[in-house]
């Protein structure tokens, strides 16, 4: 019967790698913590020999002042923190708007730099040199200009059909809510279920067979046709909030603020030139062989860019594609410029009014931070489910 020869003990030595490392890890993650708390202390010790008073229990206190632009109604005698919640939400729906209209114009723009047709080619490439190379903030306060300026006043708008542009943006009908709408979105859900369902299948019967199937019109109509089935089991509800003609405004209908609508087309139109140039370099990053290989097994140049060329250079698309989704976000801080109430308008109000100014900014770098994290979480995800599976 062999013995089992007794564990080493581990020695405590300078010579040991691991040793050292774990001291040099403590003494700088000693020395980070040294620095930030004379920061801190300092920074209040310098604030109470003035008199500046510190905290955030300002939050609870009455705002005292109004929000031009909200998802939600905010009156000025409610807390800071309800003004804050507001520039959260105004923030995050510009970015999350932002990234869908950039990801499908950038990828459209890109895809067109590979186009047989010189006039498109030549479009798509003038598109990315023109608003690549004009600062962003030039480009928020033209499009600004462009709806305060160019536009009609509100007394005599423009009428495209329902909708109404003008110097106070754009007004468009609205569904009145009703029990049907619920069941439309409940069918949506399922349509959803059923699209993601029949484009695995798509998927792998090409894998299978070679053979391309609809992996867009298809589900798009399953979605599509559940939403309808859903709304008309709800009682197919008609009726609509449409906007109209008051005597100094456009009244009733849903809205867009010239801000709003700025910030959105400034932040896409400027996004989407370097998101273009991301999908150009990731598609042209695979093997000619693959194209060439798709034009043998009779696919046409559509089926050949989304069935080979794309999902491959997808691998390669992500990473810096989420650099430009954090960019777009943290852009959109400049929209403070053309008075758009993000949640850095809302703080910049907070300082004048209460002094709290090293505050007001640690709540902007929270919100900036947690966007920033989540969205490169999200990505980070996507990412590891495209890459290429190592046996």
């Amino acid at each position: 019967m062999t013995r089992q020869a007794p564990p080493r003990k581990k020695k405590i030595s300078w010579r040991s790698q691991a040793f050292r490392g774990l001291v040099y890890q403590i003494l700088a993650v000693t020395v980070i913590g040294l620095a930030i708390w004379f920061l801190a202390h300092n920074t209040a010790t310098n604030m109470r020999l003035r008199g500046i008073q510190s905290g955030f229990d300002f939050l609870t206190s009455a705002a005292g002042f109004d929000i031009g632009e909200s998802l939600y109604p905010f009156d000025s005698g409610e807390a800071y923190w309800r003004a804050f919640l507001i520039g959260v939400t105004n923030t995050l729906r510009v970015a999350v708007l932002g990234i869908i209209l950039t990801t499908i114009l950038g990828t459209l723009i890109g895809v067109g730099r590979f186009s047989r047709n010189a006039l498109v080619r030549g479009l798509c490439t003038t598109y990315i040199e023109v608003f690549r190379n004009i600062p962003i903030l030039l480009q928020l306060l033209m499009w600004y200009l462009l709806f305060t300026e160019l536009l009609p006043a509100s007394t005599e708008p423009m009428v495209l059909g329902p909708l109404f542009l003008s110097k106070g943006g754009l007004n468009f009908p609205i569904p009145i809510w009703a029990g049907g709408h619920a069941w439309a979105a409940g069918g949506l859900v399922v349509g959803m279920g059923l699209a993601w369902w029949q484009r695995r299948r798509a998927i792998q019967a090409f894998e299978r067979t070679g053979l391309p199937s609809s992996m867009f019109w298809k589900p798009l109509a399953m979605v599509l046709a559940a939403g309808l089935a859903g709304w008309l089991l709800g009682g197919a509800p008609m009726a609509l909030d449409s906007p109209r003609q008051g005597e100094f405004a456009i009244e009733n209908g849903g809205s867009l603020t010239p801000e709003f609508l700025s910030v959105l087309l400034g932040l896409t139109i400027y996004t989407a030139a370097f998101v273009a140039e991301v999908v150009r370099s990731g598609i042209q990053s695979v093997p000619r062989g693959q194209a060439e290989a798709a034009s043998a097994l009779g696919l046409n140049q559509a089926q050949e860019m989304r069935l080979v060329m794309l999902p491959q250079a997808l691998r390669v698309i992500i990473p810096p594609m989420t650099n430009q989704y954090l960019n777009l976000t943290k852009n959109s801080s400049l929209a403070v410029a053309i008075g758009y109430p993000d949640v850095v308008s809302i703080a910049n109000t907070a300082i004048n009014q209460t002094g709290r100014a090293v505050e007001c900014i640690s709540v902007i770098m929270l919100v900036y931070l947690s966007t920033s994290l989540a969205t490169s979480l999200l990505m980070n995800w996507y990412n590891a489910r495209a890459a290429i599976k190592e046996r």
